[in-house]
């Protein structure tokens, strides 16, 4: 039986077949109904058993916050540094852009205003 199954497998790779055949299509219609339907793609990543406290205490006081309640609110923090650091150098940008159009409208204005001008009867009035 061993020496069969040896002699199909050499059989196999001299004709470079693949035996191995797999079938997810349950696996990815679940997932793409769990996409329609607006929720998260694995269920097991969020929800009210991943994300609610394992215990509560009877006189009411909070739980300590669970491992991913802490790594989610420390990337919310980033996210928010991130987008005032963003958000004041795109208001930097802003500003140095006007400030760059308004120079140049008065260098334009004062290169205007620095030309030659008439001499003689036209400097007087007519």
């Amino acid at each position: 039986m061993a020496v069969a199954l040896c002699l199909f497998r050499k059989a196999l790779m001299q004709n470079n077949v693949l035996c191995r055949s797999l079938s997810c299509s349950s696996t990815l219609q679940s997932k793409q109904w769990r996409l329609s339907k607006g929720l998260s793609s694995n269920r097991n990543a969020e929800g009210i058993l991943t994300d609610g406290p394992d215990y509560t205490f009877l006189d009411g006081r909070p739980t300590p916050l669970l491992q991913k309640q802490k790594l989610r609110m420390l990337r919310q923090q980033e996210y928010v540094t991130k987008i005032v650091e963003l958000s004041a150098e795109l208001d930097f940008a802003k500003q140095k852009y006007q400030d760059d159009n308004r120079k140049e409208a008065e260098e334009r204005d004062a290169i205007i205003k620095d030309r030659l001008k008439r001499k003689g009867k036209h400097l007087k009035g007519k």
